[in-house]
């Protein structure tokens, strides 16, 4: 939600948080659209996890740009974010990255990129997966 108004949302699929690194470029992007549209992360009708991707079960996605996802917090008592890239060059390769999923004729719904956000997240079980290339 921005505001009391609501962006994007979705039913079962996945929630993915993005981060764009300064060094990011349209390969990376590549990289990543097509990992998170094949990773098996579900499961199959028998309940045997792992079995099956997102383009499997037709599920939806939801895509939020999150440049805190950078937050450096080794040293310090406050984050660097030093490592994301500036709006200027994290929005072209964020709507890439949208557009990428979007090829797949899954449902993909976005927040509003750069926007202060309420995100609302119902996990099917505690998973969280990273993803750097």
């Amino acid at each position: 939600m921005a505001g009391d108004r609501i962006i994007g949302e979705i039913s079962a699929g996945l929630n993915l948080l993005v981060g764009i690194a300064a060094t990011d470029t349209d390969t990376e992007v590549d990289w990543m659209a097509r990992k998170c549209l094949d990773l098996r992360l579900f499961a199959d009708g028998d309940g045997k996890p792992w079995s099956k991707s997102i383009v499997d079960i037709q599920g939806e996605i939801l895509v939020v740009s999150q440049f805190t996802l950078y937050g450096d917090c080794r040293q310090g008592r406050r984050p660097s974010f030093s490592a994301s890239a500036s709006p200027d060059s994290a929005q072209p390769l964020y709507d890439l990255f949208v557009s990428k999923l979007q090829q797949s004729n899954l449902t993909i719904a976005t927040g509003k990129f750069g926007a202060m956000m309420s995100v609302e997240i119902e996990n099917d079980g505690p998973v969280t997966m990273i993803l750097e290339r």
